[in-house]
């Protein structure tokens, strides 16, 4: 299994991405299934969680 690392397939940070090809799956339902799971949550924990993920994730 590969280690997880932000991605080049990035939209802001890869980080989406880089969770998309650690799992396998489509780098596009990693970000709809993401932005419902912000929304859902009162959207600014998932920000914040995104910011650190972008922050401690190593690059490509």
């Amino acid at each position: 299994m590969a280690h997880l690392k932000r991605s080049y397939n990035a939209i802001i940070g890869g980080v989406c991405g880089g969770i998309a090809e650690w799992l396998g799956w489509d780098p596009t339902l990693v970000r709809v299934l993401y932005v419902l799971i912000s929304i859902f949550s009162a959207a600014f924990p998932g920000i914040i969680v995104y910011v650190i993920l972008w922050i401690v994730m190593p690059k490509p």
